[in-house]
């Protein structure tokens, strides 16, 4: 891989892990606080799993985009799809902050059905340059899906 390359490809995986720290800021703190005490359903994972699940993600996410990036955004289809998958990026940590910020499942729940479409249409976006980049973005809207879920039970249950 030529130089240029990996630091496209560090540089990609770095805004996403970011995205994910700051979404942190927000979860660390209310983990064993407020979240400890809620109502939560019986499918609710334990919460050491949602780190390693993220971080993970979010690295997957940094290899979709650095292959975007990859192919020029001089095109504008693939500048286009860039901006998509950044305005997913801030929704996804919009959520955090919503959920364990201001202590607001209802609000977050809503915030979390235009995070999934904004997953969706980055996929699509990504296909059209990239089956391989949007391809790789399937387990995070797959995750995202059941965050809905768990979202929307903790939601009713509180």
């Amino acid at each position: 891989m030529k130089r240029e390359n990996l630091v496209k490809l560090l540089i990609s995986i770095v805004i996403c892990e970011l995205a994910g720290a700051v979404g942190s800021i927000y979860t660390t703190s209310a983990i064993k606080g407020w979240y400890n005490f809620l109502n939560k359903p019986s499918f609710n994972p334990p919460n050491w799993i949602f780190g390693p699940v993220w971080t993970t993600l979010f690295v997957l996410m940094g290899i979709s985009l650095y292959i975007i990036w990859s192919k020029g955004l001089d095109k504008k289809e693939n500048k286009i799809a860039v901006y998509v998958f950044a305005g997913q990026l801030v929704l996804n940590v919009f959520w955090s902050v919503l959920f364990f910020g201001f202590h607001s499942p209802v609000f977050a729940f809503v915030e979390i059905i235009f995070l999934w479409l904004a997953i969706l249409w980055t996929i699509i976006k990504f296909y059209k340059i990239s089956k391989t980049a949007a391809y790789l973005l399937f387990p995070y809207i797959l995750w995202v899906s059941f965050a809905s879920v768990l979202n929307l039970f903790i939601a009713i249950l509180n």
